[in-house]
């Protein structure tokens, strides 16, 4: 099994550190890829440390992860060596139950297969993520990467994108609707991105009147302080749809109050629980949602969207020796808005080994 340069967290407590990883040889329906760019998800520190229930260690996080086919199993179709592909947050399914027949594999009724902090299937080995220089990939859980799109900054679309692209798509947002965006971070400038190159009225709700030029910037029409009782309450039942952002807990009634009759709240940040009076639904039809990344063709469809609208991610480009420091910066929300690991910087390291 070939053996591969990454950064892994040994321990929950442990910074990320060079590690080698085996990978697996190329099957007859994998494709193998030379990684070119990892993003930095939110989620790989919490992952890393443990923070959604009990990890699997070794971790090599990342799962935006953008690069280079070098080879491909005899049974492949869609790819060939030399083609710019892309892996996002799964890498396995069932391909048999209701949910994957239905394109929706990140449902898959027999849970599906994470890119790291997982196990394959059959074999039981650990998966390991994009914080690597190369990883192998069954066909079906490989995309097509549009080439006209700055690489670097395509690879969180494997992650927030999607999750903001799904929702969007499933409550058929379009022309005519007024939608709000809760919180401007790495999904929230992804949602509004998207939201506008649909058509829609986008507003964002964000606690800092500080980030209303940067809103505007990245496409939003309006900007409403969450924080401001009076520019909440001329908000009241405005709003067809809206995304919450927020990461942790939160009192979402504000929000729902602004949501005009059989709107839609829909989360997908939190996985805390979340505050909800059951009054301010009643009273309009109102409705609270999840949503979770989305499937392989509606992942594709986004990276295809993306490129006929020009739209990537916010990022700042680092190097793999850098990711500890910037773990620490995105727990104080320190980037605009989205990390990307360069990974000529872990082959560079490999190089002087």
């Amino acid at each position: 099994m070939p053996t591969v340069h990454a950064y892994a967290a040994q321990n929950a407590s442990s910074p990320l550190a060079p590690f080698q990883i085996e990978r697996r040889e190329v099957g007859e329906g994998d494709v193998q890829l030379e990684i070119l760019y990892s993003g930095v998800c939110h989620s790989d520190i919490h992952q890393a440390r443990s923070e959604w229930g009990p990890a699997l260690y070794p971790m090599v996080p990342g799962h935006e992860i953008v690069g280079r086919v070098t080879a491909v199993g005899e049974r492949v179709g869609r790819f060939q060596v030399g083609d710019l592909a892309g892996v996002g947050v799964m890498v396995d399914s069932c391909q048999h139950c209701d949910s994957c027949a239905e394109g929706l594999e990140q449902y898959c009724e027999n849970g599906h297969t994470t890119t790291y902090n997982s196990r394959e299937k059959p074999s039981g080995n650990l998966t390991f993520g994009g914080y690597s220089t190369s990883i192998v990939v069954r066909e079906e859980f490989v995309l097509s990467v549009p080439g006209s799109l700055d690489l670097k900054a395509v690879a969180p679309l494997l992650c927030a994108g999607i999750t903001m692209y799904s929702p969007l798509r499933n409550w058929k947002i379009g022309p005519g609707h007024r939608i709000g965006v809760v919180g401007l971070g790495g999904l929230g400038h992804m949602g509004i991105k998207l939201a506008a190159a649909m058509g829609a009225e986008v507003t964002l709700f964000t606690t800092s009147a500080s980030k209303a030029d940067d809103a505007l910037r990245l496409g939003a029409h309006h900007v409403v302080v969450s924080s401001d009782r009076a520019a909440m309450k001329s908000a009241r039942s405005s709003f067809d749809f809206i995304l919450s952002t927020v990461p942790t807990s939160h009192d979402l009634n504000p929000y729902l109050g602004t949501l005009r009759r059989e709107g839609h709240l829909v989360i997908v940040g939190a996985i805390d629980p979340v505050g909800v009076h059951g009054g301010v639904l009643i009273a309009q039809r109102r409705s609270v949602a999840g949503s979770n990344i989305g499937g392989l063709a509606e992942t594709q469809e986004m990276l295809d969207f993306c490129a006929r609208h020009g739209i990537v991610a916010d990022i700042e480009l680092i190097a793999m020796q850098d990711i500890n420091a910037a773990y620490e910066r995105m727990v104080k929300n320190d980037v605009k808005y989205r990390f990307v690991i360069d990974m000529a910087s872990l082959k560079g390291e490999q190089a002087a080994d």
